[in-house]
C-alpha cells in the first residue's frame, strides 16, 4: 500500500512540475508586445472593477440597511441586481441573530445590496412570498425571488451558526460571489468544540424550521 501511495505521489508531483514548465515556456516565448497587452488588459479590468465598485457605493452597496416601507424596497430592486433581504419583526429573537451576520457580510460582499424590512409594514409582500416563519432571507435575482432561507433549518438547526455558515448558504443561492466549495458547508467542528468546552449547548430549533410559527421565541429552545 505504501509503494502504491508513493507512486501515485511522485505521479502528482510530476503532473505539476510539467504544467510550471509549460507556463514558464509559454512566458519565455511571449513578446515585448505580448507583455504590453497583457498589461492593457489588466490595467482595463482594473478599471472596470473600481468603476463597479464605486457604482455599488452609489447604490449604498457595503452597508445592512433598514428599509422602512415596501415601495423603498420595489425601488432598491430597480437598482442593484443582487439582493438579500431580511424580513424580521422586533420581538423574534433569532432575527437578532442574522442582523448580526448579515452586517458582516454585507462589507464583504460589496457586490450584493443586504437589506431588512420589518414585516409589520409590508403586509403585501408577506403575504405574496408566503413568509410564515421569522427569521426568513429572501434571495433575490435581476428582481426575482430564486431562494428563501427559511429559520435556521439550512444553517445547522441552532442559533450559533457561523458567519461561513450562512455566507455560504447565500453563495448556494447565487446572490453572492462565493469563493469557497458551494459542495458542502464550512467545517464548524472546531466551533462546536469551542463551545462545549465553555459548557454550552447549542439551542437547536423545535419542529426543525418551527413550521406554522412566525414568531419563535427562547422558551422554545428547551
Amino acid at each position: 500500500m505504501e509503494q502504491v501511495f508513493e507512486q501515485k505521489l511522485m505521479q502528482a508531483a510530476q503532473a505539476v512540475e510539467e504544467q510550471v514548465d509549460a507556463e514558464l515556456h509559454r512566458l519565455e516565448k511571449l513578446s515585448e508586445n505580448d507583455i504590453e497587452k497583457m498589461r492593457a488588459q489588466r490595467l482595463e479590468a482594473m478599471k472596470q472593477d473600481h468603476k463597479k465598485r464605486q457604482e455599488y457605493i452609489a447604490n449604498g452597496h457595503g452597508e445592512y440597511e433598514e428599509v422602512p416601507t415596501e415601495k423603498e424596497l420595489f425601488d432598491i430592486t430597480k437598482k442593484s441586481e443582487r439582493i438579500v433581504c431580511h424580513f424580521y419583526r422586533d420581538s423574534t429573537m433569532r432575527c437578532k441573530i442574522v442582523d448580526k451576520h448579515l452586517e458582516i457580510l454585507a462589507r464583504k460582499h460589496l457586490e450584493t445590496k443586504f437589506v431588512k424590512l420589518n414585516v409589520d409594514r409590508a403586509p403585501f409582500i408577506t403575504e405574496r412570498l408566503h413568509i410564515k416563519v421569522l427569521p426568513t432571507i429572501a434571495l433575490l435575482i435581476d428582481n426575482i425571488v430564486k431562494d428563501k432561507i427559511i429559520g435556521f433549518t439550512d444553517l445547522g438547526n441552532h442559533d450559533e451558526f457561523s458567519t461561513e455558515v450562512l455566507e455560504w448558504r447565500l453563495g448556494k443561492g447565487g446572490v453572492i460571489e462565493y469563493k469557497g466549495d458551494l459542495t458542502s458547508p464550512p467545517d464548524e467542528n472546531q466551533k462546536k468544540k469551542t463551545i462545549n468546552l465553555l459548557g454550552k449547548k447549542p439551542k437547536t430549533i423545535r419542529n426543525g424550521n418551527n413550521n406554522g410559527d412566525d414568531d419563535d421565541d427562547d422558551d422554545d429552545d428547551n
